[in-house]
């Protein structure tokens, strides 16, 4: 298929935040700092405000309480075509989170397939560029998630990826465009970049940026939605010399429980 088709969507699946975010959603880095909670629910308004003006059809799943990460829905589900994987997550708290993304893909149609045995999986480990998929092998992410994502989508090649560094591989890169990955400047994003360089099936522009999470962007329709400079102010700046539409939007408060743009939606095309 031609890439562009791949940043195509016509739906779009949101989870509202839950209020046990702020004192029990998983970090891999305690800062110190508590997000505040309604700052993080009007961040995540605009951040579906602004998803909505872009697809066709959005649907968000109410919150629960008990799974306090459960807004990020990017991790439960692998959607290609018209199959979702329903992945089984790298933590334990967070397997209850794909009953509701499970069932909201069934309402939508969606043909779906659940990993099984000793996969796990992280959607936030998944970069699909189009043409292909890199998984990255993370402490979320193992070689038999890998195994049954390339069953599950067997037309297309499927590359490991170490994650060296941060939680997931798009921790530190996604797609900003057909053909173009947008990545960090860190140690492990310059590995990353490297394995993509050398063992992915096809060749692609890469876009730098001076931080690890201003790399995590999302495609949608034309639309670049980037991080806002009020955040990542230099990686901002590289975006604003792009010509493409764009939209800067801050995920400041759930980038304090290892959120980020590409975390909260999952795509349908």
């Amino acid at each position: 298929p031609r890439p562009v088709m791949a940043f195509t969507y016509s739906k779009a699946v949101l989870r509202e935040i839950p209020s046990s975010l702020p004192g029990a959603a998983l970090r891999q880095c305690p800062s110190g700092h508590i997000p505040d909670l309604e700052r993080a629910r009007e961040q995540h308004r605009r951040y579906e405000e602004v998803i909505r003006s872009l697809v066709p059809e959005m649907h968000v799943l109410p919150s629960d309480d008990t799974l306090p990460d459960c807004c990020f829905v990017e991790d439960t589900v692998v959607v290609c075509g018209g199959t979702a994987l329903i992945t089984i997550p790298g933590h334990p708290s967070r397997r209850e989170e794909t009953r509701a993304i499970k069932e909201a893909a069934q309402r939508l149609g969606l043909k779906t397939i659940e990993m099984v045995g000793r996969a796990t999986m992280d959607g936030g480990d998944v970069l699909f560029t189009g043409r292909e998929f890199f998984v990255g092998l993370s402490t979320r992410t193992n070689q038999e998630g890998l195994f049954q994502l390339s069953a599950a989508f067997p037309g297309y090649p499927v590359t490991g990826v170490a994650v060296m560094g941060g939680l997931h591989l798009k921790s530190f890169c996604s797609m900003a465009g057909p053909d173009l990955i947008c990545i960090g400047s860190s140690k492990a994003a310059c590995a990353g970049r490297e394995v993509m360089e050398r063992e992915g099936h096809h060749k692609y522009t890469y876009l730098v940026l001076p931080d690890d999470i201003g790399a995590n962007c999302l495609y949608i329709n034309g639309t670049l939605i980037h991080v806002s400079s009020d955040t990542f102010p230099n990686s901002a700046a590289v975006f604003e010399q792009l010509t493409c539409k764009r939209v800067a939007l801050s995920t400041q408060e759930l980038n304090l429980v290892d959120g980020a743009l590409t975390c909260c939606s999952v795509l349908i095309p």
